[in-house]
């Protein structure tokens, strides 16, 4: 086992296939073991790489192999389809995962820490709230459109409810009470989205990156507790422009012949930090004089010459960049005059 270079695991719900090469890349053994099994394993094995697809439950089992001393090296998986050979089952993904990770270019995600999946959970479960409170006000909408009454539209507007029923029309007393009960189960929600948020602050408190990142025009708590949460490590990128190429801030290239083509942005990587940094250079587009500020006359005139959005994007770009940068050098966001 000493001579075991690399360990592929091809994860599971509930089983893991793994397959380990020697130096020469040669298969050396092959193995399917339940979750308790695979960590008696590993716990007795010598110091070596263990390669994975970083996916569901990825992360967690990195920090547990790094626990054991091992090297850990989380391949995204759109890199590792290339080397499956022929048909697909779980020992050929788990030598393709092993032969991926040998490659002396290819691209690894950093290992995620306990605090940094603590607040994606959080925010996906304030995400899930923000969508079912979404769809009880539109509940709510459609019901008293099917009694002839058009509600406005806006949360501001669900406060006067009953009042705005109330100038309108006599309904059925079984309808008002259906109305009633909704109209709770919306309020609930708005409890529970705000529990949401105090969680990520109070998570993000001590965080001393969370408050630099905060020094960002545009840039609140959620966007920077999703940039911690996102982001591994900031050396995973050479440079900001890779950072917001990352994010899909950049036009995709469609290139060739020596004839570069380029189309609209790419909208690949992560798309909830993505659609963050777009409504932070929102936030700033809509106020002049902030954006003259901060950014001098580059973004005023770049509001003249192009449509909005394309100015927006250009912003949120840079956004990213100068988060990088911050991540990356530890120091707060400077004006420069």
């Amino acid at each position: 086992m000493s001579q075991v270079k690399v360990i592929g695991i091809d994860l599971g719900k509930s089983t893991f296939h793994l397959i380990g090469h020697d130096f020469s890349g040669r298969e050396m053994f092959r193995h399917k073991y339940s979750r308790s099994m695979l960590i008696d394993f590993l716990s007795i094995q010598d110091k070596t790489i263990i390669a994975m697809e970083a996916c569901c439950g990825a992360h967690w089992l990195a920090r547990k192999c790094k626990s054991f001393g091992h090297e850990v090296k989380l391949i995204p998986a759109q890199y590792v389809k290339p080397y499956v050979k022929s048909h697909k089952n779980d020992y050929i993904d788990a030598d393709a995962i092993a032969e991926a990770a040998t490659r002396p270019n290819m691209r690894f995600v950093s290992v995620k820490s306990e605090e940094a999946q603590l607040g994606i959970v959080i925010r996906r479960i304030r995400s899930g709230y923000i969508k079912e409170r979404t769809a009880c006000m539109n509940r709510i909408g459609s019901i008293l459109l099917e009694f002839g009454l058009s509600f406005p539209r806006g949360h501001h507007q669900m406060k006067n409810l009953f009042q705005w029923i109330a100038d309108q029309k006599e309904l059925p007393p079984l309808l008002l009470g259906e109305l009633t009960a909704q109209f709770e189960y919306y309020n609930q929600l708005n409890t529970w989205i705000k529990e949401q948020e105090n969680k990520l602050l109070a998570l993000n408190k001590e965080n001393e990156v969370a408050k630099l990142l905060q020094t960002i025009p545009g840039v609140g708590p959620m966007t920077a507790s999703c940039c911690i949460s996102a982001v591994g490590s900031p050396q995973d990128f050479d440079n900001g422009r890779n950072f917001a190429a990352w994010l899909g801030l950049v036009p995709f290239q469609y290139s060739t012949g020596g004839k570069p083509r380029m189309l609209g942005i790419s909208k690949r990587g992560n798309k909830e930090l993505r659609e963050l940094f777009i409504h932070a250079a929102r936030a700033v587009m809509w106020r002049d004089n902030t954006a003259e500020k901060f950014f001098g006359t580059w973004l005023l005139d770049l509001k003249c010459r192009k449509p909005f959005n394309v100015a927006l994007v250009a912003l949120a770009n840079k956004l990213a960049r100068i988060a990088w940068s911050v991540m990356t050098t530890k120091k707060a966001f400077e004006v420069r005059v």
